[in-house]
C-alpha cells in the first residue's frame, strides 16, 4: 500500500484571497503552482511528508455548485490560545459560525471569509503534536464502514474505532487525525472540501486506482476534463483525488 493523504483541496471564488486567509490562519508559507492555484504548506517543508496535511485552493468558476462533507479542524495549545486565535481569525476576516452546532460546546464553529465551515477546538491533549490542524472530519453515515475503505486505502492507522467516531492518523505518529464522525443527513453542513491522496511512487497511480476500486471507490466525473488526477467516490460518495504526475 502506498497511498497518502497529502493535502485539502478548497474549491474557491478567489483562491488568492483565500489562501492568504489559511496562510495567516495556520502560520504557513504561500505559493502558486499555476494560475488560479493557491498551495499552502509550512515553512520549509519538503512535500509530500505525513508531518502535515497541506492546502490546496483551486480557482472555479461557480465553488457554491461543488458540495463536500469536509472541514478543517484547528488545534489550540491553552484556553489562552484558543481565545486568541479566534479573535485573530475574525480580524483575517472568519465570521461566527455557532448557531450551526446548536448547544453549548467547547470549541468554537467557525466560516472562512467564503463561507466553508471549520472549527477551532478547545485544548486537547490528543492534538498536541499534530501542528495547526488536529483534525481533517469527514462528516459519514457509518464511520466504521468509511473506516473499512479509508483503512485499506491510505497508509493510516486507527487509533480509535466507535459506531460514531473513527480515527486514523500517519503510521509515522505525525500530523493530524483523519476523523471520521457520524452525523444525520439533516444535520450534514456541506461545503466545498475535498481528500488528495497521492501514490509513492507517483508512477503507482493507475494500479493504485485499480486497487481503490477493489475496494469499493467508484469513478466520478466532476468536469475535470484530461488532467492528471483521477477522480473518484468513496463507498458513502465523498469524491476525492489521485493524484498523478503533472
Amino acid at each position: 500500500m502506498t497511498l497518502q493523504l497529502v493535502q485539502v483541496n478548497f474549491k474557491a471564488g478567489d483562491d488568492s484571497a483565500l489562501g492568504r486567509f489559511w496562510a495567516e490562519a495556520l502560520g504557513w508559507g504561500i505559493s502558486s503552482e499555476a494560475p488560479g492555484v493557491t498551495n499552502l504548506e509550512p515553512v520549509g517543508f519538503d512535500w509530500p511528508d505525513p508531518a502535515a496535511v497541506c492546502v490546496d485552493l483551486v480557482r472555479v468558476p461557480n465553488p457554491e455548485t461543488v458540495k463536500y462533507r469536509v472541514h478543517l479542524e484547528l488545534a489550540t495549545a491553552s484556553e489562552a490560545h484558543h481565545a486568541e486565535l479566534v479573535e485573530r481569525l475574525k480580524g483575517l476576516g472568519a465570521t461566527s459560525a455557532d448557531e450551526v452546532q446548536g448547544a453549548a460546546v467547547p470549541w468554537t464553529v467557525m466560516a472562512d471569509p467564503e463561507g466553508n465551515m471549520f472549527s477551532v477546538l478547545e485544548p486537547r491533549e490528543l492534538y498536541r503534536d499534530t501542528g495547526p490542524i488536529g483534525a481533517v472530519v469527514v462528516e459519514c453515515a457509518d464511520p466504521r464502514a468509511m473506516v473499512r475503505f479509508w483503512g485499506e486505502a491510505i497508509d493510516w492507522a486507527v487509533h480509535e474505532l466507535t459506531d460514531d467516531r473513527a480515527l486514523l492518523r500517519s503510521v509515522k505518529g505525525v500530523g493530524p487525525y483523519l476523523e471520521f464522525r457520524r452525523t444525520p443527513d439533516d444535520e450534514v453542513t456541506w461545503n466545498r472540501v475535498h481528500l488528495d491522496v497521492m501514490s509513492n511512487p507517483v508512477s503507482d497511480q493507475a494500479k493504485e486506482v485499480a486497487r481503490l476500486e477493489g475496494l469499493g471507490a467508484t469513478r466520478a466525473d466532476v468536469g475535470q476534463g484530461d488532467v492528471s488526477w483521477v477522480v473518484l467516490a468513496d463507498p458513502e460518495g465523498n469524491e476525492f483525488c489521485v493524484l498523478g504526475r503533472g
